[in-house]
């Protein structure tokens, strides 16, 4: 299976990244979202994206004017038609649903839908979409542009020749992909949550405040302590998905969601995007 179009729903911050992605790497892209404000937004974000790669000599002027003049957005559910949709919308298994179904009545048997989803089992997600064998993970890391890894899930119905087809994708786009299993978290996500879990727990407990936890551990090597970087993913997204992965863990106390976190959520204290989080921007 070929890649030839890319067409992109959601766009946020990982939406319009991985539409940078597509455009910059010579794939015809539609970003799709039904706020035509939040498509304005993530235009002139791309927009600047590229310009930065100019001013660092990794991309000509020329190049980026061809690269802008491939992305068509809209907020038209009609027009994403693509060889392959990557939806990235909110963190909720009845919307994508609802959404991947939308998408295969106007798209042929063909066409692969893939999701960003970083929690939510495939399987799951597959279940109820005609052709399920059609669906598959394809896991980017915040901010897509630059980080380097992208995540393969396969759920039980996913056809490999799918699968195979989204890595060559991620190669096409400059990453590196790895194959993951169908489980919660899948494989980072696992692995890090408890870099999040563990550091609310000790500002719960009144151990350290959160501005030192994150000196300490980024002096330790992360290039981002815990709560700068859930202001940067969203502190929402990041509860979301702790809380799916609590569920999907029947209730396993090390993957606990926190109490702080969702007071955050609660006040609306989103992260950068809303320009309060963890900290004020």
């Amino acid at each position: 299976m070929e890649i030839n179009t890319l067409a992109v729903v959601g766009a946020g911050t990982m939406g319009l990244g991985i539409a940078q992605l597509g455009i910059q790497h010579g794939l015809p892209t539609v970003l799709f979202d039904l706020s035509a404000p939040a498509l304005e937004k993530a235009q002139a974000a791309i927009a600047t994206g590229l310009g930065k790669l100019v001013e660092k000599g990794r991309l000509t002027a020329e190049a980026r004017t061809a690269a802008l003049a491939r992305l068509h957005c809209t907020t038209a559910i009609a027009e994403v038609k693509a060889d392959c949709i990557i939806e990235a919308v909110v963190e909720r298994l009845e919307v994508k649903h609802q959404l991947f179904k939308q998408l295969a009545e106007i798209n042929d048997a063909a066409t692969i839908l893939a999701s960003n989803t970083s929690s939510l089992p495939i399987t799951q997600l597959a279940a109820p979409v005609p052709q399920p064998e059609r669906v598959v993970g394809m896991h980017f890391f915040n901010p897509a542009p630059i980080m380097p890894l992208v995540e393969i899930i396969g759920g039980v119905a996913t056809a490999p020749a799918v699968a195979d087809a989204v890595e060559a994708l991620a190669r096409r786009l400059g990453k590196t992909p790895v194959r993951a299993a169908d489980a919660p978290g899948f494989i980072v996500n696992r692995v890090a949550r408890h870099y999040y879990v563990e550091s609310l727990l000790v500002v719960e407990e009144g151990v350290a405040p959160l501005a030192v936890v994150d000196e300490l551990l980024e002096a330790s090597g992360f290039k981002m302590g815990p709560f700068r970087l859930m202001d940067l993913i969203g502190v929402d997204t990041n509860f979301s998905v702790t809380s799916a992965m609590f569920q999907s863990f029947y209730q396993d106390g090390k993957f606990r969601p926190s109490r702080l976190q969702q007071q955050k959520v609660d006040a609306g204290h989103h992260g950068r995007k809303s320009g309060q989080g963890f900290y004020t921007y």
